[in-house]
This record gives C-alpha cells, sequence and structure tokens, in this order.
C-alpha cells in the first residue's frame, strides 16, 4: 500500500476513511490485509492509499458510487466494520467524494 495508486480519467469517486486507533492489534493487521486483499477482486475497485501515525487516513478509489455499495454492504466488509466499532476504533469518519479532476509528476 505504499504506492500511489494508478486511476483511470476522472470523473471516478474516492473514500476517505480518517481513524483514531485503540491500543493494541486485537487482530487488526491481519483483517486489514485480507480487506486489501478482497477489495482488489471487487468491480469497480481502482486502488487504495494509506499512511498511519496517530491518525490513520485510506483513500480507496472506485469507478462509481454503486461499487462503493456493494463493498460496503458485503458480508466480510459487514464483519470487519464491526470489530471496528467494538474493538479497532476510538472514532473513525467515511468521506465519500467525485473526483472530478486529478493530475501528476513523476520523476
Amino acid at each position: 500500500m505504499s504506492d500511489i495508486a494508478e486511476t483511470f480519467a476522472p470523473p471516478y469517486y474516492a473514500v476517505i476513511f480518517t481513524s483514531l486507533r485503540t491500543d493494541g492489534d486485537h487482530g487488526y493487521a491481519e483483517m486489514s490485509r485480507k480487506m486489501d486483499d478482497l477489495a482488489k477482486e471487487q468491480n469497480g475497485y481502482l486502488g487504495i492509499e494509506a499512511a498511519r501515525e496517530d491518525l490513520g487516513i485510506t483513500v480507496s478509489y472506485w469507478k462509481d458510487l454503486e461499487s462503493i455499495k456493494k463493498w460496503h454492504d458485503g458480508a466480510e466488509h459487514r464483519l470487519a466494520q464491526s470489530k471496528g466499532y467494538e474493538t479497532w476504533y476510538k472514532s473513525f469518519k467515511v468521506r465519500i467524494c467525485r473526483v472530478e479532476r486529478d493530475y501528476e509528476f513523476e520523476r
């Protein structure tokens, strides 16, 4: 997850998940890897970028709102969400945005 995600020409959508974690792992790292692998299999998935210090920020990119809804409503993702509420997060916020324009630089 350390690379910049390759997306296609806008418009597309970004789901920005910002979180503060509880202390300890409690299976979080394993579930995070599982969710990353599962997301890659989903129709409409374009990529992901993540960073964590005290504040975690994960941005996933999607073709359309329907793809985001299907991901959100999937059984395995629902299980991860439940663990998040119960164990892993002190707080979080989700923002869903339409990307109208992007540009890049590469040396």
